[in-house]
């Protein structure tokens, strides 16, 4: 039986990472050991290791990394921490192969420290850019670090390979998040309101703001234009607001402050600090547009024709869909977006919108490729792939 190790950190890969993890349970000839770390054992940050229990996954390891501190000396200790973690993990047990999953630096510690007991990484969703993070650096780095990819369009699989990497080794799956959406069985508003409190008559704006790392030192700025451009909305015409919180990224402490001080003080805003995938797909086809800098705006959104206001440089690179409208961190940008995004005339325009992130069949490829990849030397010992002279 071949055991595959997947590392989460966090609810928001969780939720990408759960129809892969269902497959593996599903297959006879494979054994998941699933390893839980960073922001899932926070309580801070709402334990949702909880929710992995939940679902009826058995935790192989639990690795304890994060620091109460989200300074740069912080979250550099943060990653230290974990990598010995992981260290520890793997010497109790080596899996076959192991899966890990973007661009965060708690899964940046994990690759780390399966590398010198030379356990093949897969890595999902490389070659993408998020140049206002240095989030953007470690997904490069774990594209080294790993030795098969699974990348979510065409462009990525180019950059992957413009990186140096052997074309066998790179596979076109889409995104793991959109599978999701096969077979769920949607919330409606009664069910949200009487679950989460979240009772509104108007569509609400989803907002989640996380750090811009590459520019920490104006957070404060940047998050209090936000709220800025909320509050005039909020005021004029009621429009509700759902916060979902950030991540645990450099000064990402002065963004949950400042978003439970906006919530106190204003009626139409609501904080949901954990919606779990069913919901928070439920409140997304509900939703009258996403406001923020989340990949799920990116990625998610496009499938349910949802607007999205792209706030700053943080997802600047991705491949976007035609319901992504991008504006600086000025309020009047925002509030600009905003009125563009839940314009019924935008909305209607999107009728025909086509996700380029693929059509949610992604965990199928993946954990084919996973259960039929030769564990010998050619996938271990990595050769250099140098593209074609100009």
């Amino acid at each position: 039986m071949r055991s595959i190790g997947l590392v989460s950190v966090a609810r928001s890969d969780y939720g990408l990472s759960r129809p892969i993890m269902a497959r593996i349970e599903a297959d006879p000839n494979l054994r998941l050991h699933l390893i839980a770390a960073g922001m899932h054992l926070a309580p801070e940050f709402g334990l949702t290791v909880r929710e992995i229990e939940a679902d009826g996954f058995e935790i192989g390891e639990r690795i304890e990394m994060l620091l109460s501190s989200d300074s740069p000396e912080g979250i550099s200790k943060s990653i230290g921490l974990g990598t010995i973690g992981f260290a520890q993990a793997f010497g109790r047990f080596r899996p076959d192969i192991l899966v890990v999953m973007g661009d965060r630096y708690e899964m940046f510690a994990a690759a780390l420290a399966a590398l010198p007991f030379k356990i093949p990484l897969a890595h999902i969703h490389g070659g993408e850019l998020t140049q206002g993070a240095f989030d953007d650096a470690l997904r490069h780095a774990m594209t080294k670090l790993s030795h098969l990819h699974f990348v979510s369009t065409d462009e990525y699989a180019r950059r992957v390979i413009q990186l140096g990497e052997e074309p066998w080794r790179v596979t076109v799956s889409g995104a793991p998040s959109l599978d999701n959406l096969k077979g769920l069985q949607l919330m409606g508003a009664a069910e949200l309101a009487s679950g989460f409190g979240l009772d509104f008559q108007t569509p609400p704006l989803i907002v989640t703001f996380h750090p811009v790392t590459l520019e920490y030192e104006q957070t404060e700025r940047q998050i209090d234009e936000l709220l800025a451009a909320l509050k005039a909305l909020g005021e004029e015409t009621g429009q509700p607001v759902v916060f979902t919180l950030p991540n645990a990224d450099t000064s990402g402490r002065i963004i949950i402050g400042r978003i439970r001080e906006f919530a106190a003080g204003h009626p139409f805003a609501r904080i949901v600090e954990n919606l779990g995938t069913r919901a928070y797909f439920s409140l997304m086809s509900l939703a009258g547009a996403m406001v923020g800098n989340s990949s799920s705006g990116i990625i998610e959104a496009p499938s349910f024709k949802l607007p999205v206001v792209n706030i700053g440089t943080r997802q600047q690179g991705r491949v976007r869909a035609a319901n992504v409208i991008d504006v600086g961190y000025e309020r009047g940008q925002v509030e600009a977006g905003v009125r563009r995004a839940v314009d019924p005339a935008f909305r209607a325009g999107l009728k025909d919108l086509v996700n380029p992130y693929g059509r949610g069949d992604a965990a199928e490829t993946i954990v084919d490729r996973l259960k039929e990849v030769e564990l010998d030397e050619r996938l271990v010992a990595k050769a250099f792939h140098d593209l074609p002279p100009a």
